[in-house]
């Protein structure tokens, strides 16, 4: 992994990107079995990574990939966040230093580039149409298409799909099932 690029996505719909935040988590109780329990729908929504939008409640998942296009981690978030707040998680993922971190325009932020630039790889971001231009090398940009087909292979599983689960937890356990599986494939 030395040296390869790593993509940052946030592309699977329905479903959602974000952690749940033991900030949310005022107004539950712990019940005697360890699960969390009461708290408004609201809290309950952000806490299984459930949000709402036009077409009903979806998750937006977040995934890591390395050079060659295999998950190495997944972040999960309601519907409606922006990934932005959780790609600094996906980036602790990198077990080692990558030469290029590729996203796509989702990921645009000064901060996040200095995130990157910080711990030693070099951004391939595009800017968003409201920002200053920044180097973002086409050829090293289209290599992202490697984390769409990582997604094309996941969602072969229907439960990656659809996210049948009703829990985060289980949703996370699908996404690494199905990206160990990929892996196994490989």
């Amino acid at each position: 992994m030395d040296g390869a690029p790593c993509f940052l996505t946030g592309s699977l719909t329905p479903g959602g990107c974000g952690l749940p935040s033991t900030e949310r988590l005022a107004g539950c109780f712990v019940a005697g079995n360890g699960k969390i329990q009461g708290g408004s729908s609201a809290e309950r929504d952000q806490r299984e990574a459930l949000g709402r939008s036009r077409g009903g409640f979806s998750t937006k998942a977040c995934v890591i990939a390395d050079g060659s296009g295999r998950a190495i981690g997944f972040a999960l978030a309601p519907g409606q966040a922006n990934e932005l707040p959780i790609a600094p998680v996906l980036l602790s993922f990198l077990t080692a230093v990558a030469l290029w971190i590729v996203a796509d325009r989702g990921y645009s932020s000064h901060a996040f580039r200095t995130l990157i630039w910080g711990l030693g790889s070099r951004p391939a971001i595009p800017t968003k149409r409201n920002e200053a231009p920044v180097a973002c090398p086409p050829w090293i940009y289209s290599n992202r298409n490697l984390v769409e087909r990582c997604w094309s292979r996941l969602k072969e599983w229907r439960a990656v799909a659809t996210r049948y689960e009703k829990t985060e937890r289980s949703f996370m356990g699908v996404l690494c099932m199905a990206a160990t599986m990929d892996w196994l494939k490989a």
